[in-house]
């Protein structure tokens, strides 16, 4: 094989390798929420007891997310990737065969640390090998399972636990592990960045900032927790947010470089973006507690209607580079915006006498929609970053992506206490909900959606087409 033709497989073979690993990372995550009451039984507490290691895992992703990048540059994208997927493969066996909890919440750190070194780092090889002509596929392949993990998460978890033991949803990782770190060892170069020195201040206020507001997210999707503590935490976490930018601003060497947000279409998909990844992002929290609480639905039939979203999600897959080179970014991410704002809406009106095909359209509609949105933010963010800015753009994009996940569970959760908290007569304790709250929760959701839409319409009517989308659009 010519050195050319290897060079064309590596750019071949590398989103794949990366979506693997993202899809183990982003999997874990979301899967790990059905298993919790077999968990405690299993350790002989609480399931609020056991959420620690969620929260823990959670915060672990925030602190060390906005360094990896320099870490990458400092030591080497393959060293970095590899040795994420060895420490992600190694705690999800100590997860695994954990007997307590203290033993569970470490291990979940450590698999937080893989896990932040892991998905950043792999997105930045992918972006910094792929040209530009073929960048809009990568970045599509290597999205889909950030897209699919929140909807297929539940319903795998469910079976896991209910056919088989929790454990396994951690020690099927090994596996994949294996096979990830032989792949990176043969495809990935361990290329090196600039040596700039450590930000400490910026490592310490982004680290804040991130814990901050994800913690305060947590908080405010858990049912007995006091919605203004939650909201405290959030609001001390967008201080520390501000003071990371004024110290970014004024740095010479920032860990996180609000510098890229000049670049038009990289500001749209973190400004505007992260308002629709928000209210978009509040469905898959809101839709399982709506069949099992509002429709009196078991967990496992709540599942398998979900799976209608996941097709939706990985059917448009196909879909997504033909229709942005048809039609262009602006439009699609206008047209992704609506229809899944509109979804969202009409997910609130539904209720146990809707026919059972009207439900699977509209959830599957959702999917096809979300799923085209978040395709089109991942491939646009990086269509006009200049190579040397590209580490710090991938930096600020998972940071920003990473807590938009949190803000989407706490908008549902607070719509939902809100909702509740306006009607009074639905809830029996603060656990139960009424289907009124549920439309509410749904309509807020989705009005927020909407709400981002300006920022898309000022979008250049180009805008993605040096690497493919459409270069006039109608």
């Amino acid at each position: 094989m010519t050195i050319a033709a290897a060079a064309k497989d590596r750019f071949y073979l590398l989103p794949y390798l990366v979506a693997a690993t993202f899809f183990m990372e982003y999997l874990d995550t979301t899967v790990i929420a059905t298993a919790l009451p077999q968990m405690a039984t299993s350790f002989g507490v609480g399931p609020n007891e056991i959420s620690l290691g969620m929260t823990a895992y959670m915060l672990a992703l925030a602190v060390f997310i906005p360094v990896s990048g320099w870490i990458a540059d400092r030591f080497g994208s393959r060293t970095v990737f590899g040795g994420a997927i060895v420490v992600f493969t190694l705690a999800s066996i100590l997860c695994g065969i954990s007997n307590g909890v203290a033993e569970f919440t470490a291990a979940r750190v450590l698999q937080g640390i893989g896990g932040a070194m892991m998905v950043p780092v792999g997105r930045l090889i992918v972006v910094r090998h792929t040209p530009k002509s073929l960048l809009m596929k990568a970045i599509a392949t290597i999205t889909w399972p950030a897209i699919a993990a929140p909807v297929i998460g539940p319903p795998i978890g469910g079976f896991i636990t209910t056919y088989a033991n929790w454990r396994w949803i951690f020690l099927l990782n090994v596996p994949f592990g294996i096979a990830a770190l032989i792949a990176v060892m043969i495809l990935v170069r361990n290329e090196r960045g600039d040596k700039r020195p450590l930000d400490v201040i910026g490592f310490l206020l982004s680290g804040a900032a991130l814990t901050a507001v994800l913690y305060g997210t947590e908080l405010a999707s858990q049912a007995d927790a006091d919605v203004r503590v939650a909201l405290a935490f959030v609001a001390v976490g967008v201080v520390f947010g501000f003071l990371t930018y004024w110290h970014a601003a004024r740095s010479a060497h920032p860990l996180i470089d609000f510098a890229t947000l000049k670049v038009p279409t990289f500001s749209v998909t973190v400004v505007s973006g992260s308002i629709t990844r928000i209210g978009i992002g509040a469905v898959p929290y809101l839709m399982p507690l709506l069949f099992q609480i509002g429709f009196g639905m078991s967990a496992f039939t709540s599942g398998l209607l979900l799976l209608a979203s996941a097709l939706g999600n990985l059917g448009m897959k196909a879909f997504v580079t033909p229709i942005l080179k048809r039609f262009g970014f602006r439009n699609a991410a206008i047209g992704a915006v609506s229809v899944g704002g509109l979804t969202t809406i009409a997910c609130g009106f539904m209720a146990p006498s809707t026919p059972l095909a009207v439900i699977l359209i509209i959830i599957f509609s959702y999917g096809l929609a979300r799923s085209m949105l978040f395709s089109t933010l991942a491939i646009l963010a990086y269509a006009d970053i200049a190579p040397p800015l590209m580490n710090t753009a991938n930096t600020l994009w998972s940071a920003a992506s990473q807590m938009m996940i949190g803000m989407g569970i706490a908008y549902g959760a607070v719509s939902l206490r809100l909702a509740d908290y306006w009607g009074g007569a639905d809830a029996v304790g603060g656990q139960h909900f009424g289907l009124s709250d549920f439309r509410i929760a749904f309509i807020l959701a989705g009005l927020l959606s909407l709400a981002s839409l300006p920022g898309y319409f000022g979008m250049a009517r180009d805008a993605g087409a040096g690497i493919g989308g459409a270069n006039k659009v109608s």
